[in-house]
């Protein structure tokens, strides 16, 4: 949202830092994502064409041996009728419009991206970015002022 978190250690990750300061992020999620071992995030769709999401491998389980015999990835990301892998250091943007799901089939290794939504400025007009980047704004101040420090696993 644009924001740093008190006490962060930044100074860990200051290339990732850099980045993300450097892109318009929307008021949702830019972090870490991590999948447990034989789990799935359900086919879903934010049904609006307001940000684009990047991910980047930062820790992708190695291939596992499928019922034929044969090594493939372990974990996977859909995105309509597609499906691609995660490579270490590599990023896949995608459109969360339409419907994903992910699966890491791997069964002792967690999937860990770098996930960071911005908005899709292929589809947005700089003044529909500066309107939600106010109403993003407001929103946080006011559940600052109600004493709402967190929303799910948001800090404000």
């Amino acid at each position: 949202n644009g924001h740093r978190i008190k006490d962060f250690p930044y100074h860990l990750c200051p290339v990732t830092t850099r980045i993300m300061e450097s892109v318009p992020l929307a008021g949702r999620i830019a972090g870490f994502n991590r999948q447990q071992p034989e789990s799935g995030i359900p086919l879903h769709s934010d049904g609006n064409n307001m940000w684009l999401t990047c991910q980047m491998g930062m820790n992708v389980p190695p291939p596992i041996t499928n019922e034929a015999g044969d090594k493939v990835p372990s974990a996977h990301i859909r995105v309509g009728p597609d499906t691609r892998h995660w490579e270490e250091g590599k990023c896949l943007l995608y459109d969360t419009t339409y419907e994903h799901e992910t699966f890491n089939a791997h069964p002792a290794e967690e999937r860990v991206v770098l996930h960071v939504d911005f908005f899709n400025t292929l589809k947005m007009t700089k003044l529909e970015i500066k309107v939600l980047q106010y109403m993003y704004d407001m929103r946080e101040q006011f559940m600052k002022a109600e004493g709402v420090a967190k929303v799910g696993a948001q800090v404000l």
